[in-house]
């Protein structure tokens, strides 16, 4: 007798716990009858590019002659950066961008559907639209600053 009392207890504590599940189900999709999807959106993004350790620097710091020279850790190199070097956008969304290169060196902003020329000591716009979710790669491709001036575009699910 016990049994049977302890079976038709956990059936109705279940019974009740799947109808207050269902109940706050149905009033979540009620709201104001519009489906609550993101709108996508303009995003102004400036991009800078930067020097960190040029040729120019050996001056200022004398052990860079040695990196810079034929054979040394930067032969052929020179390290610059993107500020920001992560950007976050929604899919959708379209990305203006002000691309700086306050430098006496050329760039260039290399996005997958976007390749942008920066030439020295000017700012340039581009416009984007973030497709596709995903992470995506840019660089600025002149074989110098290749393999250390990058950065991410992450774009998220917009829901």
């Amino acid at each position: 007798m016990a049994s049977a009392w302890k079976d038709r207890f956990r059936y109705e504590i279940t019974r009740a716990a799947f109808l207050a599940g269902l109940v706050c189900a149905l009033a979540a999709c009620e709201g104001d009858g519009r489906p609550s999807h993101y709108r996508p959106q303009i995003r102004d993004v400036t991009v800078t590019a930067v020097p960190l350790l040029t040729r120019e620097l050996a001056t200022t710091y004398p052990f860079l002659s040695a990196d810079f020279r034929k054979g040394g850790v930067l032969d052929g190199k020179e390290v610059y950066a993107y500020v920001p070097d992560h950007v976050t956008a929604f899919e959708g969304d379209t990305l203006r961008f002000t691309l700086i290169n306050p430098e006496d060196d050329p760039h260039t902003f290399v996005l997958p559907g976007l390749a942008v020329a920066m030439p020295p000591q000017q700012t340039v716009n581009a416009t984007y639209v973030a497709r596709a979710t995903g992470i995506f790669h840019f660089e600025c491709d002149l074989p110098a600053h290749k393999p250390m001036m990058y950065g991410e575009l992450v774009v998220l699910k917009a829901q």
